[in-house]
């Protein structure tokens, strides 16, 4: 570490090996301040702008963003994050052409721009020297910054990684490439904010010695750095040959050091860190003044170009809305550049938008773009060895990208190259060997990627093995201890098994179970059809049908023993009912409590014929009769069963009365008129109710006009037979409730029509 710095101090300059001087062609566009570009109203901010991984998406879309609003957000250093370049809304979170020679889209997040440019909310500071280094690394982080040099590493990695390693902190100022001259105008512009931004680093750091490195073609800019610094000696500003590429970081680490760093090591391992001056600015303004990395300086070059020089462009902004703004003319003939004239990438759809690794747009002309002849075979004259500058054979490596050779090309120290481009440059073969090696190294990162992937794989499976064969060893240890255990409660119960013993307890407890008495019988179980054990009911179902054929037998043995008159009636009855009932068991049921009903009636007809009882009792035994039957489902063919009982009754009743009773005549009028009545022929049981009640009071008010004027029964009867008639009008929506009330009415009426005679 102590020869770094003491040979740095030495004053001394290397040289490296290799190298050009090509036509810096500077001028075109150095020469006026850096402007503002205008904004435009739609931004295309692609996710990831960096050497790293993406981070997390925060926002939606249609989401309202500020200017300097996070839109992504990571979890380690190399996953920084971007933000919204303007205030506006989120219209699309989807793939959007790149600015790469492959013309590939990569995720990005539209934005739509409100005119506003309105600010989050900012805390800004004025002295950093009250926050640690670690509270700054996190605020350098947090403003999304990368390596504004070309590298786009993230630059709080890269100084993290760093610390307590750096003696010689070197702020790169050289920008070597022809026609790029934008860190040129940001030292002659912003110096003092640079300046500031140095010192931000050394705190951060804490290096022996930090050093400004400027070509010397750049007076102006040493001319300002030297003015910002006021007589300070805290930090030096080396002036250095130009020649390209002395700008590359190994290269001017030799130029200042005479030191090279190792293959396959980064600077930090000789104790040198490197900044260019646009990553050193960038950081002054996200420390002192909270503003996120949302913009970086653009040189617009080129013949095609009218309007030359830098401006500040905010990331996203599509590089054709620049260039009209700066007068350029779209011509197939000739491509735009993005980067210089040795390093920069041919870009085939000018919508890509500008990101953090745009530092130029070169548009040239005819006169300064030469098509490319056709690519011939090497010729091996050795000229593009002689000008590489990290002593690289490009030949060879060549060779072997062609053939996909990749581990000789690694032999080659292939990933050493700095694709400066001078090789190419002076190929007299017009071979493109930059895009070869660019390619290799592509494909060589796949394969590595993908062995890394297929590693990581292998240990994950491994790693289940193991864990897999440690689970099944554990579990047959705590069956060995399990057997053991049983082993040993069988010697202590003298040789019983207890898991037998158990089982044999079960299995006696539900065959216990099975043969339980309940009352005087054994339950019985069968087998269902899915071998389920169900109970046996065939000895009850037996009972049941015995008890209901001896109740048959007795209702029959009644019906035999009834009265001469009453056993033809009922004989009658069921014969009319047996036709209709053989079949249903229900309909058997209604009939049998209608017979008995009629057999009660005739064994009340056989008394004796002057009793005006008689009459009543069959009236009230019609009502009974009506009553016993049974509830049925249908109540049409209940209505029908008990209209025809009350017609037989009413008829065996008239048949006993005397001849010269004038109540007789009425009552068989009635009694007849109303068993022709009652016989409903109407599918509705409502209508077939109505049409009864009219009917009888039809015949009760005919029979009424019949009977003699000095008779007070006659007109007592004929205003009992009306009411009755009004009263019998069912206005229930029940045809049951109808037919009893109906009944009732009846049974009153003619009781009210014998006490009536009694009397008289």
């Amino acid at each position: 570490m102590t020869d770094v710095i003491s040979r740095y101090n030495s004053g001394k300059l290397w040289d490296f090996d290799g190298g050009i001087h090509p036509p810096e062609m500077k001028s075109q566009s150095n020469q006026t301040p850096i402007t503002h570009a205008p904004l435009p109203t739609y931004f295309y901010v692609p996710v990831k702008q960096h050497v790293g991984n993406a981070g997390n998406i925060l926002v939606k879309v249609g989401d309202h963003v500020l200017k300097g609003q996070p839109l992504t957000q990571g979890d380690v250093l190399r996953t920084l994050p971007i933000h919204a370049p303007t205030s506006g809304t989120v219209t699309a979170i989807e793939p959007y052409i790149a600015a790469h020679p492959s013309g590939l889209s990569e995720l990005s997040i539209y934005i739509q721009a409100d005119g506003l440019d309105q600010w989050r909310e900012q805390s800004p500071i004025a002295d950093f020297l009250q926050f640690t280094p670690t509270q700054l690394i996190d605020k350098i982080y947090q403003a999304g910054i990368a390596g504004l040099g070309g590298a786009v590493f993230p630059t709080a990695a890269k100084v993290d990684a760093a610390q307590n390693k750096v003696k010689l902190l070197i702020i790169n100022g050289a920008e070597c490439e022809p026609y790029i001259t934008c860190d040129d105008r940001l030292m002659r512009d912003y110096a003092d904010e640079i300046i500031e931004g140095c010192r931000i680093l050394r705190y951060i750091l804490r290096p022996e010695k930090m050093v400004i490195a400027i070509e010397d073609n750049k007076p102006e800019a040493i001319k300002a750095l030297n003015m910002a610094l006021h007589g300070a000696d805290d930090i030096d500003i080396r002036v250095i040959p130009t020649k390209y590429p002395s700008g590359a970081a190994k290269q001017l680490i030799q130029i200042l050091t005479g030191m090279e760093v190792p293959h396959g090591q980064r600077s930090s391992s000789i104790g040198v860190l490197m900044q260019n001056v646009g990553t050193v600015f960038a950081i002054k303004r996200a420390v002192i003044d909270d503003e996120p990395l949302i913009e970086r300086v653009v040189t617009l070059t080129g013949d095609k170009i009218p309007h030359k020089g830098n401006q500040w462009v905010r990331f996203g902004t599509p590089i054709n809305f620049l260039l009209e703004n700066a007068g350029y003319q779209a011509d197939k003939r000739f491509p735009v550049f993005v980067g210089g004239p040795m390093m920069g990438l041919m870009i085939p759809d000018l919508n890509a938008p500008v990101t953090k690794t745009a530092n130029c747009l070169l548009a040239p002309d005819h006169f300064e773009y030469d098509a490319q002849a056709t690519e011939q075979s090497c010729i091996r004259c050795s000229a593009c060895s002689d000008a590489c500058p990290v002593h690289l054979m490009p030949q060879q490596m060549y060779w072997y990208s062609r053939a996909e050779d990749h581990e000789n090309a690694q032999k080659q120290n292939l990933m050493d190259c700095i694709e400066c481009g001078l090789c190419a440059y002076v190929c007299p073969s017009h071979i493109p060997l930059i895009q070869y090696f660019r390619q290799e190294k592509a494909k060589i990162w796949e394969i590595a990627d993908k062995a890394k992937k297929s590693e990581e794989a292998k240990l994950r499976f491994e790693a289940r093995q193991a864990r897999l064969e440690q689970e099944m060893k554990e579990r047959q240890e705590r069956s060995q201890r399990a057997a053991a255990a049983r082993r040993e409660e069988i010697a202590a119960n003298k040789g019983e098994d207890p898991v037998k013993a158990a089982l044999e307890r079960l299995k006696a407890k539900k065959a216990g179970e099975a043969n339980t008495i309940t009352g005087d019988a054994k339950i019985k179980t069968i087998l269902g059809k899915n071998g389920e054990t169900l109970p046996d009911n065939s000895d009850l179902m037996a009972q049941r049908k015995a008890r209901r054929l001896a109740r048959q037998q007795v209702t029959e043995n009644s019906d035999i023993t009834n009265g001469s008159c009453g056993s033809v009636a009922l004989i009658e009855t069921k014969k009319t009912l047996e036709d209709s009932t053989a079949l249903d068991p229900k309909k058997a049921a209604i009939a049998a409590a209608l017979a008995r009903a009629k057999a009660k009636k005739a064994a009340q007809q056989t008394q004796t014929v002057d009793t005006p009882l008689t009459e009543q009792s069959a009236v009230e035994n019609a009502t009974v009769s009506e009553s016993e039957t049974p509830a049925k489902t249908d109540p049409k063919k209940a209505a029908i069963a008990a209209a025809i009982a009350r017609a037989k009754a009413k008829k065996a009743a008239q048949q006993t009365q005397t001849v010269d009773t004038p109540l007789t005549e009425q009552s068989a009028v009635e009694n007849a008129t109303v068993s022709k009545s009652e016989i409903p022929t109407e599918t509705d049981p409502k209508k077939a109710a109505i049409a009864a009640a009219i009917a009888r009071a039809k015949a009760k008010k005919a029979a009424q006009q019949t009977q003699t004027v000095d008779t007070p029964l006659t007109e007592q009867s004929a205003v009992g037979n009306a009411t009755v008639s009004k009263s019998e009008i069912p206005t229930e929506t029940d045809p049951k409730k109808a037919a009893i009330a109906a009944a009732i009415a009846r049974a009153k009426a003619k009781k009210a029509t014998l006490q009536a005679n009694k009397e008289n």
